[in-house]
Order: C-alpha cells, then structure tokens, then sequence
C-alpha cells in the first residue's frame, strides 16, 4: 500500500518529506508486527532485544551500559526491562566483581531456550519482508545505512 493510502494524505512538501513520513509509518507498522508476535511468548520487542544482545554477550555477563548503547530503542529503560526479564527467570543480575556499584546481567538458560524457540518463527516472520527481493532489500538496507551517516 502506498504511503498517500495508508495516511490519507495526497500531498507532501516534497519527496524528502514524504520519504520521512513513509520511514516512520513503516518502522511503527514493523513494530507493531513485532510486538503483537512477541506478546504470544509473553515478552516484548525491548526485551526481546535485550535478551538477543545477552545471548551475543554469552557466556560473558554484560553491564546495563552496555546494553544500553546496544539497544535499538535507545528511549528505553534497560535497568526496568532487565528486572522484568530476571522476574520471568530468563536473565539473572549480579553483583559486578570489578565495580561493586555496578550489575552484571546473564541470560539464564530458560532465556536461551525462548530464544531458541523464537529464532525457528523468525524464519517464518521474515516470509512477510518478502515482498522485496534480495537485491532490493540489499539496495535499501546500503540506502539506510546511507542515510543515517553523518555528514562530514
């Protein structure tokens, strides 16, 4: 569906214009997708993302900064999601051993095996992003990339 349908708006200031209207509209739509699969497992997509980030940090702990600057939703509170993970028994908090004012987070191995069991329906998620090719979706991941380098 066009941006113009979806909205309900026929024009635009100009194509830099509708192109940010059209880049929020469907990140919001993903999203939406997103949470509404992840709700059947009993997580969100913030938590989500914090579980797939521990499970890249495995079997090392990581600090809530890191997972912080790691976040894709950097508005997100990391401390809150985390004691919401720890609270469903998928990541435990320790004590971190070098800076005692400091926690460590750890998936557990509850965490490990939700992910496991989500990473089979993500295959079958992504059949919906198949409306681009291969090569388009190359083409528009380089163009987001492009877009988001700062100009020297």
């Amino acid at each position: 569906m066009k941006i113009e349908e979806a909205i309900q708006q026929k024009k635009f200031k100009n194509e830099f214009h509708k192109m940010s209207v059209n880049i929020l509209y469907t990140a919001g739509w993903m999203n939406s997708q997103h949470q509404s699969r992840l709700k059947k497992f009993g997580i969100s997509g913030q938590q989500f993302n914090i579980l797939r980030i521990l499970r890249g940090q495995y079997p090392k702990p990581a600090s809530v900064n890191l997972l912080i600057e790691r976040m894709l939703d950097k508005m997100s509170n990391a401390s809150r999601l985390v004691e919401k993970l720890r609270l469903k028994g998928l990541v435990e908090r320790k004590v971190c051993e070098s800076d005692r004012r400091g926690v460590d987070v750890v998936i557990t191995k509850k965490g490990l095996a939700l992910l496991e069991k989500l990473d089979g329906h993500m295959e079958v998620w992504e059949e919906d992003l198949k409306s681009l090719t291969l090569t388009e979706a190359k083409e528009l991941n380089r163009l987001l990339d492009k877009l988001r380098t700062e100009k020297k």
